[in-house]
């Protein structure tokens, strides 16, 4: 074959299989989020596997290139993908679905190893292999340290593949034929893996070859000797640093900065970005530019961990996006100027994507076990000033400053886990964020609260006064609509003991509308806000009502259960770090129907300070025939807060009985809004 056209056939396949390795990602995410209550964890679990997967990809290309000869290297990977087509198509089975009971992160590591494993890794294969097969054969002989600009196609199709998917696929095609679309690309992939395999096999090793025109990017002496112990520990540390920085500073916006679930992707992007650049050609990143702008970009994020530069939406959107990028040229700029030869291109790929995964299992599965906090972000911006003091550690001016920086970064860390602590009673974290509880005193000791936080969302307060711990509080108060609601039931049934559901438990100050014979039952995925509610609030043990239990998420509970006649079902999940949108289409309606008694209605708390929730459920409530009103509190004159709620019924009937009939506010417009569903719901279209 031609040099010009195998060039393209290479190429055409790394294209194929990065935009195929980023396309994955978002759309088994999407498939198994709801499985885990929309946790914005189940992205970075799903992160850190892909890493993981990636390692050993490359890994696997490192050993066969080393092993094997050129012909045998050919036969084996074109027959393992062969052997991938019968894994197709991705589609998470049923019997993955957990029960409440499982450990979230391993059973969504081992769901993804069942369900893309082989597929993903032989993904993760291509770009060190193909690259170390064009440049270790005839078909495009000459292309010399050139060969790495293939890594920066890799990355720009990732690039374009996780843009596209928000933008073009997930508005137009429902989930299966998602799988199916990318099953079949993956065939096509496959058509091409196998055609780059075959002219390997057929071609003579680059030896054979006639001298060409040396490379213009020009290769460093010793190229071709074996890189040592400190070449391959920059090799693994500075692309380790960049991948913690990128889950890091993800966890910091959604977290404690704005419980919007999709920042995810800014942080992502420019990480992708920098690497198009840096392995596009040296001309990108200059070290008298890029590094004092890293430095500058470290003093500013360190002082906004502890400032509220950096918890505002407004300046920590673009302090830690832009930080980050900066970073990341600066860790990935000096990792493109220490690539070596196309001899040692595998294995400066293996200890790249070693890196990666280091970094990911840290923040992903380690950080969130053994920090009370995110102090991940910090601890990553002061081991980034540490890497920057060892790159120049010959030269004392950089190995000072590099100091200095790692110094103040620990400054800005310990002042925020002062400010974290400081009044804090509770302080704790698992897959599903952070808890944290604190009391706070006003001039008045009755009005003294104990407040639950998880993240930077308040989930309920509780008066410390014994006289007043029963007061509903907060988003709970008897103007809002839950309240509203509540007490409408208990006016259309005197006497009758009422069945309430409660999506979502908090501090649990929904059961302190309960009264003797009435039975709530709490549907709730995270073990710790239990314990916290029954530790630290005593909302639940002073209820008269009988307090029932179910752990893990509700609409898989609910799915379960025998019909449990609600008079009232409250849906209060969508002011968190994340919004499970599985909890707000008309299949979930259809589902929560099941479970209504006749006359009950469904009362979703939609107060988001982001997100224009209210005409969503209006929308989905229209599609399935039934009613709903909006009610919108401004809780003026009192300590409670201004809240959303939307009531749904199957009759108009139910939505006119005292204390709800006068109480409707028209909904927000938002024209063009469609009916949520499984398969099409998108955040983008309901940002405020």
């Amino acid at each position: 074959m031609p040099t010009a056209a195998a060039r393209a056939l290479f190429a055409g396949t790394i294209f194929t299989s990065a935009f195929l390795l980023f396309l994955v990602q978002p759309l088994i995410a999407k498939q198994i989020l709801p499985w885990f209550g929309g946790s914005a964890a189940v992205w970075s679990i799903c992160m850190v596997f892909f890493q993981c997967l990636l390692l050993a990809g490359y890994a696997y290309s490192d050993q066969l290139v080393r092993r094997l000869r050129q012909r045998r290297q050919a036969q084996l990977h074109a027959a393992l993908l062969l052997a991938s087509l019968a894994t197709l198509p991705i589609v998470a089975a049923p019997h993955w679905k957990p029960a409440g009971h499982e450990e979230p992160t391993l059973w969504i590591l081992g769901l993804l190893l069942a369900t893309v494993g082989l597929p993903y890794f032989l993904l993760c294969t291509t770009g060190p292999l193909l690259q170390a097969w064009l440049s270790g054969t005839t078909l495009a002989a000459g292309l010399g340290r050139q060969v790495y600009r293939y890594f920066s196609l890799s990355n720009l199709a990732s690039l374009a593949s996780l843009l596209c998917y928000p933008v073009l696929i997930e508005p137009r095609f429902a989930l299966l034929p998602q799988a199916w679309g990318w099953s079949t690309g993956y065939a096509t992939f496959v058509l091409l893996g196998c055609g780059v395999a075959w002219q390997v096999g057929r071609a003579p090793p680059a030896q054979a070859a006639p001298a060409t025109t040396p490379a213009p990017v020009a290769a460093s002496p010793d190229d071709d000797a074996a890189p040592g112990p400190r070449r391959q520990a920059l090799w693994l540390v500075l692309p380790a640093l960049g991948s913690w920085l990128l889950l890091a500073v993800t966890n910091h916006l959604t977290q404690n900065v704005a419980a919007v679930p999709f920042l995810w992707v800014l942080p992502l992007v420019v990480y992708l970005l920098s690497f198009v650049l840096c392995f596009e050609s040296d001309r990108w990143y200059r070290r008298r530019v890029w590094l004092p702008l890293a430095a500058l970009a470290l003093l500013l994020c360190a002082w906004g961990l502890q400032d509220s530069l950096g918890s505002r939406l407004q300046t920590a959107l673009p302090l830690y996006v832009g930080g980050l990028f900066l970073l990341c040229m600066a860790l990935h700029g000096e990792m493109a100027r220490d690539r070596p030869g196309p001899r040692w291109l595998t294995r400066f790929y293996l200890m790249l994507a070693c890196g990666g995964a280091l970094g990911g299992i840290v923040v992903g599965l380690l950080a969130p076990r053994l920090l009370p906090g995110y102090y991940e972000l910090g601890l990553g911006l002061a081991l980034c000033a540490l890497a920057g003091a060892a790159v120049g550690w010959r030269h004392p001016a950089a190995r000072a400053a590099g100091l200095a920086l790692a110094l103040a970064c620990l400054a800005g860390l310990a002042l925020q886990v002062h400010d974290d602590r400081a009044g804090a009673r509770l302080l704790e974290r698992n897959f599903y964020g952070t808890l944290s509880t604190l009391d706070t005193h006003r001039d008045d000791p009755a009005d003294d609260v104990r407040q639950m936080y998880h993240g930077s969302v308040k989930h309920g307060e509780q008066y410390l006064a014994p006289a007043r711990r029963r007061e509903p509080t907060t988003y709970y108060g008897a103007s809002a609509g839950i309240g509203r609601a509540l007490q409408a039931a208990m006016e259309a049934a005197p006497g009758r003991p009422l069945r309430v559901g409660l999506i979502g438990l908090g501090a649990g100050t929904l059961a302190s509308y309960g009264r003797a014979g009435d039975v709530y039952r709490v549907y709730e995925i995270n073990p710790q806000v239990f314990d916290a509610a029954d530790r630290e609030f005593s909302f639940l043990r002073d209820s008269p009502a009988t307090i029932e239990r179910v752990l893990g998420d509700a609409r898989l509970a609910l799915e379960r259960e025998p019909a449990q006649r609600f008079d009232v079902l409250a849906v209060d999940a969508f002011s968190g770090d994340a919004v499970p949108m599985h909890l707000i289409t008309t299949q979930a309606l259809a589902l929560y129907e099941r479970h209504l008694a006749p006359g009950g209605l469904v009362a979703f708390h939609v107060t988001n300070r982001f997100l224009n929730l209210p005409p969503v459920v209006q929308r989905v409530a229209e599609a399935r025939g039934l009613h709903a009103l909006y009610v919108h509190d401004e809780a003026e004159g009192s300590d409670l807060r201004r809240t959303d709620w939307v009531l749904v019924a199957r009759e108009s009937a139910t939505l006119q009985r005292a204390r709800l009939r006068d109480a409707g506010s028209p909904f927000p417009k938002l024209p063009g809004l469609p009916a949520w569903t499984d398969d099409f719901n998108n955040l983008f279209g309901v940002l405020r």
